[in-house]
Order: C-alpha cells, then sequence, then structure tokens
C-alpha cells in the first residue's frame, strides 16, 4: 500500500521540478559484472564473494505442447508455475594485483541434474544417471593475467559474449522476469565454454573500444534441433569436451559517448560435425560449419534505458545434418527433433522510463515500466527442399515494471502476448496465441569483500 501511494504521489508531482532521483539501474547494470574484469578491480585488495539468484512465478493461458494440434497450435487451457531459475555463487580471488582467480558456480531449477557418459566397454553405449531435475553447473572458472589495459589474457571456463544477454547477463541488466527470449530461443544462456581468451581497452573519451577474442571448445552437431536450433549442441554433456574443431569468438563494444554502449559479436566453428561424441555419425555428409554474428546496443541516461539486438546464424549442409539426427538413437541425450534450419534469425528492442527521473523527486521509488518486442524463428530458412515449420516463427509484446526496491534488487511484473507463425508487430499469426503474466524478484550482490 506504501508503494502505491509513493506511486500517487510521484503522478502529482510537476515535471518542471527541479533535479532528478538518481536512477538505481544505472548505479549497478554493468558495473556488477561477474566475475572482476580488469575495470573494476580496484574494488577489493584480495578477495571477493557474493551472487546473484532470480525467482519466478507465472500464471499461463496455453498449454505444455505448442506442436499437439497441428492445425492450431498450442491448446487453451490455464496453468500455473513458480520456479527459481538460477542461485549463483561467485568468487574472485587475487593472487597478487595481476594475477587474478574467477569462479562462478550456478545452481538451475534447484536441482542436481543429470550425468551422461559413454560406456566404451559396452560398444559405446550411453548411461544416464538422473538424480533430480534442474543442474548445478561450474559457469565460470578462470585465472586472468592482466598485463596492460590494452592486452590481458584469461584461460579456463568462460562466457561466450555472443549477443546481448551472454555479454551481460545478470539479473539487474535486462527489463522483464525472464532473459530476452529473442536470443534465448537460438543461443545457450548463459553460454558457457572452456578455452583461452585474449582481451583489452583502446582509447579513451569518446573512441573507447573494448574487445574480446576467444578460442572455446566448439559445438556438436549431435544436438542441433528443430525447437532451439544449436542450443543443444553446446559443450558440457560429457566429462570431456571435444575440442577438434574450435569455436573462434569475437566481440568489439564502443563505450565512448556517455550512456551508449554498443557491440557486435561473432561466432564460426568449421566444422561442428567434427565434434560430435560418436566420430561416425558424420563421417558420410561432409563439414558442418556454424557462423553466428549479433549487434546489440544499450543507452542509458537518469530518464530512460533502451536496449536492443539483433542475431543471425547459418548451419551449413543442414539438410544433411537433419536426417543423420532424425536417426540418432533413441537412447542418446539428444533431441531427434528435424528438420534443423540453414538460418536462425532474431532481434528485438525494449525501452524503460524511470518515474522518479521524470518526477523529480527522491521520495518517489525508482520504477521502470518498460515495453519490449522481439522477433525470433530458430527456423527462418531451410536448405533445399526442406520445410520449416511455422510455428516457431514467434512475434511477442511484452509490457511490465521493474521496480528497484534497493539499487541491487529488483521486484518485476509483466505480460506478454505472442502470436505464432507470423513476422508482423501487430497482426495475429494463424496459430493460437499465447499469453502470460509473471512476477519475480531478482538480486546482485558482493556479500563479502577483503
Amino acid at each position: 500500500m506504501n508503494l502505491i501511494l509513493k506511486i500517487a504521489m510521484c503522478a502529482a508531482v510537476s515535471l518542471a521540478g527541479g533535479g532528478a532521483a538518481a536512477s538505481a539501474q544505472q548505479t549497478t547494470s554493468d558495473r556488477h559484472q561477474l566475475p572482476a574484469t580488469q575495470a573494476d578491480t580496484a574494488g577489493y585488495n584480495k578477495f571477493r564473494f557474493g551472487g546473484y539468484g532470480e525467482m519466478r512465478a507465472s500464471f499461463m493461458d496455453y498449454g505444455i505442447n505448442r506442436f499437439a494440434g497441428v492445425s492450431s497450435g498450442n491448446t487453451r487451457t490455464h496453468r500455473n508455475k513458480i520456479e527459481i531459475p538460477r542461485f549463483v555463487l561467485a568468487f574472485d580471488y587475487k593472487f597478487n594485483p595481476k594475477w587474478i582467480l574467477g569462479a562462478e558456480i550456478e545452481f538451475e531449477a534447484g536441482g542436481v541434474g543429470s550425468a551422461v557418459e559413454i560406456e566404451n566397454s559396452e560398444n559405446g553405449e550411453y548411461e544416464t544417471e538422473i538424480e533430480k531435475g534442474g543442474e548445478v553447473a561450474l559457469e565460470q572458472f578462470h585465472i586472468t593475467r592482466l598485463i596492460i589495459p590494452q592486452i590481458n589474457v584469461r584461460a579456463g571456463h568462460l562466457i561466450v559474449p555472443v549477443g546481448l544477454t551472454n555479454a551481460h547477463h545478470e539479473p539487474i541488466n535486462f527489463f522483464g522476469t525472464q532473459r530476452r527470449q529473442a536470443e534465448t530461443a537460438l543461443l545457450p544462456s548463459t553460454w558457457h565454454e572452456t578455452g583461452i581468451e585474449l582481451f583489452g581497452s583502446f582509447g579513451r573519451d569518446y573512441t573507447r573500444f573494448d574487445y574480446q577474442l576467444m578460442v572455446v571448445a566448439g559445438l556438436n552437431a549431435n544436438g542441433f534441433d528443430r525447437n532451439e536450433w544449436i542450443i543443444g549442441g553446446k559443450a558440457g554433456y560429457f566429462e570431456t569436451d571435444n575440442f577438434t574443431s574450435p569455436g573462434y569468438v569475437a566481440r568489439v563494444d564502443y563505450t565512448g559517448v556517455p550512456g551508449l554502449r554498443t557491440g557486435v559479436s561473432f561466432y564460426y566453428c568449421r566444422d561442428a560435425g567434427s565434434n560430435a561424441d560418436k566420430e561416425q555419425t558424420y563421417k558420410s555428409i561432409g563439414r558442418i560449419p556454424v557462423a553466428i554474428g549479433t549487434w546489440d546496443a544499450q543507452y542509458r541516461n537518469k530518464y530512460v534505458t533502451a536496449r536492443a539486438n539483433v542475431t543471425y546464424g547459418y548451419v551449413g549442409n543442414s539438410a544433411a545434418l537433419s536426417e543423420a539426427n532424425r536417426m540418432l538413437s533413441n537412447k542418446s541425450p539428444y533431441s531427434r527433433l528435424v528438420p534443423i534450419a540453414k538460418n536462425a534469425l532474431s532481434y528485438g528492442a525494449e525501452v524503460g522510463v524511470n518515474i522518479a527521473a521524470l518526477a523529480g523527486t527522491r521520495k518517489c521509488p525508482v520504477i521502470y515500466p518498460y515495453v519490449r518486442y522481439e522477433y525470433y524463428n530458430p527456423q527462418y530458412r531451410g536448405q533445399g527442399k526442406q520445410t520449416m515449420d511455422k510455428r516457431l516463427e514467434t512475434s511477442q509484446w511484452q509490457f511490465g515494471l521493474n521496480w528497484y526496491a534497493l539499487p541491487n534488487l529488483v521486484v518485476k511484473a509483466d505480460y506478454t502476448t505472442r502470436q505464432l507463425g507470423t513476422a508482423s508487430m501487430f497482426g495475429k499469426g494463424p496459430y493460437n496465441s499465447e499469453n502470460e503474466f509473471s512476477i519475480g524478484v531478482a538480486y546482485i550482490a558482493w556479500f563479502l569483500k577483503k
């Protein structure tokens, strides 16, 4: 009730008032990247421990299987769910000012997950042990050697910074209770692989550029499928990752103009088929190259936060790959849903307005009403005579509120309406729409610094 009264008071304040309240989001967003980069290593002397977490409840008017009815799409029903998508513990430790250990451990969906092994003593059969839903994952574990601002080296288990969400995945860095579906429908999130990274910054004032160059474990074509494109090809199913055809990653961000950050990223794997856990699977069909390019941007001042992103990807030899994956063993841990698209596409934009800043009073809570539009299609274009599934082409709007109760703690609520089988921003698709309302709370913090 007190919050509602404060919002009403804000609405009555003249917009011609004096200095605006500072945005809580401005003080937290990019500053809370975990683990440390060279830019914020001065924030602690030896050790820091923290993390982030999210909780969410959703209320939906559609069923659990969009593909149950070919003519109508998802069924009309009412169902609710409550979940803890992730709870992450992170720490950084300075051996000295130049050598830094960083790590993140993620508890996803509150569970322990499953382990998959290939029993070579039993003709290469898969053995799976399932203990509980969800997973515990080592999301980051690396050693950083800081050299000079322009050139630094990091080796270990790394975040792959392809797309806006992976590069800025903490819950303070996006509006709404869920990460942007335009990217998470096509790319692993959070995408993390083992490898080595070169990173640094050039320029200053209005000419600053930050870059990252990586060589990491490449995607495994066994995991590509109809619904999620290359997401299932992320390494990590097995105790060791195939490195036969590495993934090459490049990202460049421009941050010279105050409030603006814009960047591009690129991923390339020469042959995802050669990373298969059973090498004979793709020997007869040739190379399976993967290339992904993204652009994203964020602009923030005390009144407005706006973000936009585009992702476009290519998988070579996708028709033959689809047939090979369709024939995978039923005991395989991978999906057998095909066809796999040659091209996937997504784009989106969101804008939020700081009510406290507009009202010009510190008595107003820091609340961002926002709107987001997204289009995503993991079946954007097929190879040859492949027929793409229109039920995966999605156009959606989301409207919501983010209340920053504390600078690093946010309460979220949003409504999403989703149209299937259309690229129109305002038109209705040929299948039943999907609508949901969600509420959630998220935080990010360093609990201890020494």
